[in-house]
């Protein structure tokens, strides 16, 4: 069971979500076995504002090659979190 700090491991930044910022709705990758309920306590304490909905989805690995070798990339999850409407994350989604 990971703790408050280890249940956020990055944000993600795309186009896609950028575009899903403007919505309040930001993504970050979780650690695997991370809840619903960790991730929603994990943001409100880190970053200080109410989340409404959190979304997951477990990402496959893919295989990528290396002439004749095949690897796999790991597998990882993924989260959405909702904020309450008016308030933002500020800072770590800045250019």
């Amino acid at each position: 069971m990971p703790t408050k700090l280890e249940v956020i491991v990055r944000p993600l930044i795309t186009e896609k979500t950028s575009a899903a910022r403007v919505r309040g709705e930001y993504a970050f990758e979780v650690h695997p076995t991370a809840t619903k309920t960790q991730i929603r306590q994990a943001i409100r304490d880190l970053f200080k504002v109410n989340v409404t909905d959190v979304w997951t989805s477990n990402v496959r690995g893919k295989e990528k090659r290396m002439g004749r070798t095949v690897g796999r990339r790991p597998a990882w999850k993924k989260a959405i979190v909702k904020l309450k409407e008016g308030e933002t994350i500020e800072g770590i989604f800045e250019g």
